[in-house]
């Protein structure tokens, strides 16, 4: 009896030791930033040959690179993450490099870089698939097209193989897919710059919203991305199963049908990742 009785006084007094020391915090200091705008090792520099093309380098290892450039009237072209890269800016005018070094302990701008293009790269859209999608300085305006608006594939669609099913139905046949109503539209144009326009309606209501900006079109990677708030034209309840409606795959383009698809990765119904695809036509 006496043995148990010294058992439990023991195990009380080791366990008022155990709750009534102070708790030690195990977390590494992150250190102080040591660079400044002055001290950045970055270059930006402009073709000798061909003023329209622009490399970024990025000459310290230790941090990570954001370089971002605009126009002259603040639009935002595109941005990029890569140590060393380059950019065509196709149409003459001033522009602006921003560089960021992002270390340990913080970030560090650098003082912004500025680019003077002389004269427009003519050469540079000679690929048809320009005119396909923006009808040059003209312009040009996509809305949904309800004979199949709306469809679902693998993440590799079109390709010839890998993860490259599809069904992309037949709206006279699922009109469950999305609500018939005008859902907005989606323009773009070449008119001195890369400009679209996005009118958006609401998914409850016919209420609409307007957003301009820029986009990029990589043709060789089928990537589109739109810049300054600006994101793609969709129709349906399709929103909330999609974290980046900004940058986009172009599943298919020619003069009088574009596929447009975002990734299906946050469905709100458990179902798996894949390619949500949504089909436009020119607005008559």
């Amino acid at each position: 009896m006496k043995r148990i009785l010294y058992i439990l006084i023991a195990a009380v007094t080791m366990g008022s030791l155990l709750f009534s020391c102070e708790a030690i915090e195990d977390r590494e200091s992150l250190p102080a930033i040591t660079l400044t705008p002055e001290t950045l090792k970055f270059s930006v520099t402009q073709d000798a040959t061909n003023k329209n093309l622009v490399s970024f380098k990025s000459d310290d290892p230790t941090v990570i690179p954001f370089w971002k450039y605009v126009d002259g009237s603040g639009n935002e072209l595109g941005h990029s993450n890569k140590s060393s890269d380059q950019v065509v800016l196709p149409f003459a005018g001033k522009y602006t490099i921003y560089y960021t070094a992002y270390t340990r302990g913080g970030s560090v701008e650098a003082a912004p870089v500025t680019v003077n293009v002389p004269e427009n790269d003519e050469s540079y859209f000679r690929d048809p698939k320009w005119q396909m999608l923006t009808n040059g300085v003209d312009g040009k305006t996509w809305v949904l097209d309800f004979t199949d608006p709306v469809g679902w594939a693998g993440l590799d669609y079109p390709a010839a193989s890998g993860d490259n099913w599809s069904w992309l139905p037949d709206y006279a046949s699922n009109s469950w897919v999305m609500t018939n109503k005008n859902w907005g539209e989606m323009y773009f144009d070449l008119n001195g710059n890369y400009n679209t326009t996005v009118t958006q309606t609401a998914i409850a209501n016919n209420n609409q919203t307007t957003k301009k900006g820029t986009y990029s079109f990589d043709i060789a990677n089928n990537k589109l991305v739109f810049n300054g708030g600006v994101q793609m034209l969709y129709g349906g309840d399709y929103y909330g199963d999609c974290s980046n409606w900004i940058s986009v795959k172009v599943v298919e383009l020619t003069a009088t049908s574009l596929r447009l698809a975002v990734v299906r990765d946050q469905s709100r119904t458990g179902e798996g990742v894949c390619l949500i695809v949504f089909h436009y036509k020119p607005k008559s």
